[in-house]
């Protein structure tokens, strides 16, 4: 099939296929008067209208957008979502925002045990349709490539079949989807008192298991004080690596444990979170090129210091942006409001924003060289905004800016999964 979105107005977007770094992050390629053809959903040309409509005329297309002189800017990428789970914490919540302390929503039966309870109950097909649903939301604010984690079953039953899930929506949806195994997400009611026994069942059983039916790519684990702590986080990625699994970290989220440094020895792809991230820890992202995953929308609905975005870019690291979307500390997938925090709160300039949320993202899923920009060979997942230039972004602050969303050269209309 042969695409073409012409009359682009402004086309932004970064360059490259492996995340940018440092002051790399705010450097956009910016053209006016654009146009992208696209064939079998790969970009083949990039450039001047003129140029590209010599080369490839309109009547030879399969398909053609008008883009109406606005702005064109690559699809997002969200590389850090748990939108995979049953129930609802709405009081949780409001209780927590109204002082009631951590341990005793636990007490209460809240928490996350209580998103476990909910997710273990679901049927299969009633999890199969809240993700589609959720996913269609996300697509429709111009999330073309997106994560997801289990951690919510933390047996094997459950898990298995929220990663099966997974892999179903993957294969039945046009958006991309990478599938994260986070059974260390919390240590399950069943074991309590007995976590090294839940990391011997996590490496020995669950892992192998996983690994042999291909159920996902990526482990990840909640690497914090009262949870999994460095060497059992240690223990349990090295156990995956050798699998041939790729490594993600919740890392210094709330305490300053060394999860950055963890993730940079063991070549994590990202470390996520990272309000509480070291100077050292730091450094060690930037040296060892591992993705720093911030989650804004979290912080603010915790009412936490934001992670520190500008320190990270200013130390040469590569931050990526992502939403952390689930159903406790997060029941949030917003982008524009991501974006606004991100700029506004964060100090990191919209060009920074963007990369965060488009290259850097595809960097954090190891897709850099495939998705996140708008460039000959990477498939062409597009965004046609509502006004005519990328920081309408932000500045039409809190709004969904996307008017239409172009996945793999395909024209999506009324938020097609």
């Amino acid at each position: 099939m042969k695409t073409m979105v012409y009359n682009i107005g402004q086309l932004a977007t970064p360059l490259g296929t492996s995340a940018r770094r440092g002051k790399e992050m705010g450097e956009l390629r910016v053209l006016s008067n654009a146009a992208v053809y696209a064939e079998d959903g790969i970009i083949r040309a990039v450039g001047s209208q003129e140029e590209v409509l010599r080369e490839h005329p309109l009547t030879e297309m399969d398909c053609c957008m008008d883009a109406g002189q606005k702005a064109v800017i690559p699809g997002f990428v969200d590389s850090h979502t748990h939108f995979l789970f049953g129930g609802y914490r709405e009081q949780e919540f409001l209780d927590r925002i109204a002082g009631t302390p951590y341990l005793e929503l636990l007490r209460r039966g809240g928490g996350i045990q209580a998103t476990v309870s909910a997710t273990r109950e679901i049927s299969r097909e009633e999890m199969k349709r809240l993700g589609k649903q959720r996913m269609r939301e996300m697509l429709a604010q111009g999330v073309t490539t997106m994560e997801g984690k289990s951690g919510y079953g933390l047996d094997e039953a459950c898990e298995l079949k929220m990663l099966s899930v997974m892999q179903e929506l993957k294969q039945e949806s046009c958006m991309d989807l990478a599938v994260t195994y986070l059974g260390a997400h919390a240590v399950p009611l069943e074991y309590t008192g007995r976590s090294k026994e839940y990391v011997r069942f996590l490496t020995e059983r669950m892992l192998p298991m996983i690994r042999e039916q291909h159920l996902a790519e990526f482990c990840d684990v909640f690497c914090e004080d009262g949870v999994f702590d460095i060497e059992e986080t240690r223990t349990i990625l090295q156990a995956a690596k050798r699998l041939g699994f790729a490594l993600k970290l919740h890392a210094d989220e709330i305490e300053c444990l060394g999860g950055a440094e963890l993730a940079a020895e063991l070549g994590a792809t990202s470390a996520d979170h990272l309000l509480a991230i070291s100077d050292n820890g730091i450094a060690a992202l930037a040296e060892k090129h591992v993705v720093a995953t911030l989650l804004p929308n979290t912080a603010f609905c915790l009412a936490k210091p934001y992670a520190p975005a500008r320190k990270l870019i200013d130390g040469g690291a590569a931050v990526a942006l992502a939403s952390d979307y689930n159903p406790g500390s997060c029941f949030s997938n917003s982008i524009p409001l991501m974006l606004a925090l991100a700029v506004i709160h964060m100090h990191m300039s919209m060009e920074e924003a963007l990369t965060a949320l488009t290259l850097n993202g595809a960097a954090a899923l190891g897709r850099a060289d495939t998705i996140g920009s708008i460039e000959v060979g990477k498939k062409a997942d597009l965004l046609i905004l509502r006004y005519p230039s990328y920081q309408f972004l932000v500045y039409h602050t809190g709004v969904n800016q996307v008017e239409h969303v172009i996945k793999a050269g395909r024209i999506l209309e009324g938020g097609k999964i």
